[in-house]
């Protein structure tokens, strides 16, 4: 895999001439964050070796590199998930190539399901924590200590220090920012209203289907790592026609612009 990580790297070194230190990812309906990056440069996923191709509706399948509050970034418009079929090792290689890049800071969105009775369809919540159920780790297998440790400590996943700096962003633009766990599972069928019931009883706020493993290749690579999820729904009251990924896109799209003004003040202070 470090042969592959290192010739992605090359590639796209040769192709943009990047030097930044921030990357964003940007979750199912959030891709409207590329309009506010001075563009430089555009490279397809299917272009660029080693690299992945994303199946699913919402995610465009771009990194795109430019400036952000003056700041360089490669923005992700699109991630992978492991019900796509892809191996954690293959998910997270994006992870792997931004640390070889140079990225320092790790900022990602998602669309979640909102399971704390207290948060509202539409609201942001930052990621402070977060429960793995995906039943599998990115980190099994031998360990490449190029990478990182074979044990890496997850105590603060999501860095304290940016997480205060958004509390003060938002605070700061009347923005409203609730904070709690993440729940990461496989997917890619919604959770049955039991399964929201006992994610909720185990301490989750949210829940999703993506997010966690990069976290944790991103922490295993000693990145320092922003999260927010947009809830999309409401688990603890769902519907009597159900869940539909259509819907989550159309509550991700309105709430777009939040995620927007956070990351872009966010940006301009790290």
């Amino acid at each position: 895999m470090l042969g592959k990580i290192k010739a992605t790297t090359g590639f796209i070194k040769e192709k943009t001439g990047f030097n930044g230190k921030i990357a964003i990812v940007l979750g199912s309906g959030l891709g409207g964050f590329a309009d506010k990056v001075d563009i430089e440069s555009t490279l397809d996923y299917a272009e660029i070796p080693n690299f992945p191709v994303t199946t699913v509706e919402g995610h465009s399948g771009k990194l795109i590199f430019g400036k952000v509050s003056g700041k360089n970034v490669v923005v992700m418009q699109g991630r992978f998930h492991y019900y796509e079929g892809y191996s954690m090792e293959e998910l997270t290689f994006p992870v792997r190539v931004f640390k070889m890049l140079g990225i320092e800071n790790y900022l990602l969105s998602n669309a979640a399901g909102g399971i704390n009775p207290l948060f509202a369809v539409g609201d942001l919540m930052m990621i402070k924590d977060h429960i793995n159920f995906f039943g599998r780790n990115p980190l099994i297998g031998k360990n490449m200590d190029e990478l990182g440790p074979r044990f890496p400590d997850m105590t603060n996943a999501y860095n304290p220090g940016l997480r205060n700096l958004a509390k003060e962003i938002a605070k700061n633009n009347n923005l409203t920012l609730r904070e709690g766990v993440y729940v990461g599972l496989t997917g890619p069928s919604f959770e049955t209203p039991a399964e929201y019931r006992f994610f909720h009883s185990v301490g989750g706020d949210a829940v999703g289907m993506s997010t966690v493993p990069e976290v944790i290749v991103a922490n295993h690579m000693k990145m320092k790592v922003f999260g927010v999820s947009v809830i999309t729904n409401n688990g603890l009251d769902i519907a009597e026609d159900g869940n539909k990924h259509t819907e989550v896109l159309d509550v991700a799209a309105v709430a777009g612009p939040k995620t927007e003004l956070l990351f872009s003040k966010l940006i301009e202070k790290i």
